[in-house]
């Protein structure tokens, strides 16, 4: 359910964003100019003006066929008993115009030459294989409306149909990208430097809505340079996009710059990511300043951007919405819109969403997601299970073909999801842990949850089941049996990890209750790690901490290890299996297209490059009935190979 508090909403300063959105409206006449374009130029345009045919097509009466054309009215009396011996008529042939006086066509093959004449053995009937004039378009008509976005087909007919120039909209928009720690595309950064990219995704998408756009060069933190380069731009522009220096760091100058040049509409609007978005006026122009994260960036081109575009006549269609249960809680804060990017899968006859990643310079959860959900300004939670609704950003019967899989993280998922793709299978991976996957797959909030959890008896997978999923059958994919062990720069291993700093991770996962077995194992107190506490979520995490020097020491499995080329060394094997119920293995057939990749020679044959991996039990099955506590729940290993 959605909590609702009543307290005085925060952030009074922000504006509401359809309040922002109004005042813009109301600012700006939105009206474009009108340019003419050559037809074979103009696809992805907007139509300014209703395009109308000059002409008619065909421009006269054409034979549809190869035989003679004659005239109807001396053809009623034939028939298979009585033929008739016609001696008017003209010899045509496929797309030759048909002579004045003449009404019909009939086929070569359905007639005979005798007599000097072709005896015929049935009638026709008037325009019979005759192509009449104006037959595709005539002259007049019209070809395409006003407003409409040319496709490749449209650029065919109206050149057959003698259209040389296209009157289109055309609106120009300036790409500004700021600041001194940006560099452009190709660059290799180093740290404290980012790849200049946040214009590439808006000038991608604006295109793509049929205006043009001036990709200005990145300005360096300089309020003289960037006030020069904002002036020029609304000066030949008609909307003016600025990334960077919109909230209020010591270098954020874009307010500063567009009060300077004109006026400051709105400074801040009530919408997460992208509060400190501003919305100003230059030159009578409307200039917009982005913030500089990515996904706060993409928020403003969604949400602000693109209205205005569709304020200017520019088609902008407004998104699927369908209902959806979130599979996680979600805490917002109230007085803002907060929009949660998100991944959406359909699970048996409901949808669910995976929401992702909402730090704002997280780039890979705008790659990740195919929608996104809106927690309104006066809501403060969203709960686990809530029925809500998502707004898709992908057709919708491209979302219908994702498989949520949640649970333990491993490299060799990408690859499945690599591998499966050319069967029209779209793979999600969330990595909340072997536990964090279970209760989803408890919840019914995904396809497949990998995991790896080790019991005190030293079983994998089987014991948990039984313990936490007691009710129906389950399947369970062996991918194979993966060697983990302890990651470092100095070839640090097990003995050494209460005398270095360790990187761990987060509670619920496999790894982590590997570790504190062997932990108790060694009579070793977890107080005793340095950074025992310190978490992440993924072994490529993992390698991360211990390849930039934020720990000595981690543990992971050999292929994060030679991924980065960290010396490994091996503690333990461990089965890592995906597991579903037996009803999603036997109705969905995307679940067994996945096994049956698993089980293949092609994926096998990936687990042995990546390394680490003990293939004997690859793609190999086992079904649990955890309501049975003994060994006889468990079938013996089948295969799908």
């Amino acid at each position: 359910m959605v909590t609702k508090r009543k307290r005085t909403p925060l952030n009074l300063n922000l504006t509401p964003l359809s309040d922002a959105l109004h005042q813009m409206h109301e600012r700006f006449s939105c009206t474009p100019r009108i340019t003419r374009i050559p037809v074979q130029k103009s696809y992805g345009r907007i139509t300014a003006e209703a395009i109308i045919s000059p002409l008619s097509v065909p421009a006269a009466h054409l034979s549809a066929m190869d035989g003679i054309a004659v005239k109807s009215r001396e053809t009623k009396k034939a028939t298979d008993q009585h033929p008739i011996i016609l001696t008017d008529f003209e010899r045509v042939n496929t797309g030759n115009i048909v002579p004045a006086g003449y009404d019909a066509v009939i086929m070569i093959e359905d007639v005979q030459e005798q007599d000097g004449g072709f005896l015929i053995r049935s009638s026709v009937h008037p325009w019979q294989h005759i192509r009449p004039v104006g037959e595709d378009i005539a002259e007049t008509e019209m070809i395409l409306p006003r407003l409409s976005r040319i496709r490749e087909t449209d650029v065919g007919a109206m050149a057959s149909y003698g259209i040389t120039a296209v009157p289109v909209l055309d609106l120009k928009v300036a790409l500004i990208p700021t600041g001194s720690e940006i560099i452009p595309v190709g660059s290799m950064p180093v740290p404290g430097e980012v790849i200049e990219s946040n214009m590439h995704m808006v000038a991608s998408l604006i295109t793509a809505a049929g205006a043009k756009v001036t990709h200005f060069p990145v300005v360096p933190d300089d309020q003289d340079i960037i006030r020069a380069t904002v002036e020029r731009a609304a000066g030949n522009h008609d909307i003016v996009l600025i990334s960077g220096g919109s909230s209020k760091g010591t270098k954020d100058y874009t307010a500063q710059i567009i009060a300077d040049l004109g006026t400051v509409i709105v400074h801040g609007v009530a919408i997460k990511p992208a509060k400190p978005v501003i919305i100003g006026e230059v030159k009578s122009k409307p200039v917009i300043g982005m913030p500089g994260y990515p996904i706060a960036c993409h928020t403003v081109l969604r949400e602000i951007v693109m209205p205005l575009l569709g304020w200017y006549g520019f088609p902008v269609p407004a998104p699927e919405v369908i209902p959806v249960e979130s599979s996680s809680v979600v805490q917002s804060s109230i007085g803002t819109d907060e929009f949660v990017l998100t991944t959406v899968g359909k699970i048996q006859d409901h949808w669910v969403a995976v929401p992702l990643s909402r730090g704002s310079g997280i780039q890979m959860s705008l790659v990740r997601a195919n929608a996104y959900l809106k927690i309104p300004a006066d809501q403060d939670i969203l709960e686990i299970g809530t029925t809500t609704t998502a707004s898709l950003t992908v057709q919708k019967s491209i979302a219908e073909q994702v498989v949520l899989i949640t649970g333990s993280h491993d490299p060799s998922l990408d690859y499945l999801a690599d591998l499966v793709r050319e069967d029209g299978i779209l793979i999600s991976s969330s990595h909340v842990g072997s536990m964090g996957g279970l209760s989803s797959l408890k919840g019914g909030y995904c396809h497949l949850a990998p995991m790896h959890l080790l019991s005190a008896n030293g079983e994998y997978n089987i014991p948990y089941l039984q313990k936490f999923y007691p009710e129906g059958d389950l399947i369970l994919i062996c991918i194979g049996e993966r060697v983990q062990g302890i990651v470092s720069r100095d070839i640090l291993g097990f003995d050494d990890i209460t005398s270095h700093r360790f990187i761990n991770r987060q509670k619920g996962s496999g790894t982590r209750m590997l570790l504190d077995h062997l932990l108790k194992t060694n009579n070793i107190a977890p107080k005793r790690v340095p950074g025992y506490d310190q978490e992440v979520t993924t072994h490529l995490g993992v390698c991360l901490a211990v390849q930039n020097g934020d720990a000595d020491l981690g543990m992971t499995t050999y292929g994060a290890a030679r991924a980065f080329s960290l010396p490994f060394i091996p503690v333990s094997s461990e089965r890592y299996e995906l597991v579903t119920t037996k009803q999603m293995f036997e109705k969905d057939a995307r679940i067994k297209a996945i096994a049956e990749m698993i089980a293949s020679q092609k994926y096998k044959n990936v687990l042995i490059h990546l390394g680490g991996y003990e293939i004997e039990h690859t793609g190999t099955i086992r079904k649990l009935n955890p309501k049975k506590r003994g060994r006889s729940s468990l079938n013996t290993d089948t295969s799908l190979s």
